[in-house]
């Protein structure tokens, strides 16, 4: 019998799903990411460097190619480390 009760809580457990992350770009209606601005730009950078996926920062498909970009010219010239010593 409660070996019934706790195999039916992990079954509930199993299909609570995960609230969807929203956009923080659609959110805010910024159309443009510039890329001198860095406050904005290591958001979306992990602390090794490395550019967040879009599992992980929640923004859409438009918005995450921008920040690709953005990080990627802020790189270029200088502005952030292509990687942590």
């Amino acid at each position: 019998m409660a070996d019934q009760q706790q195999g039916q809580q992990a079954k509930l457990k199993l299909k609570r799903r995960r609230r969807k992350k929203v956009c923080f770009f659609c959110v805010e209606k910024i159309n443009v990411l510039d890329y001198k601005n860095t406050a904005l730009v290591k958001r979306f950078v992990s602390d090794r460097g490395k550019i967040l996926p879009r599992r992980n920062s929640g923004t859409c498909a438009k918005h995450q190619r921008m920040i690709a970009n953005a990080v990627k010219r802020s790189r270029y010239l200088g502005i952030l480390p292509y990687s942590v010593d």
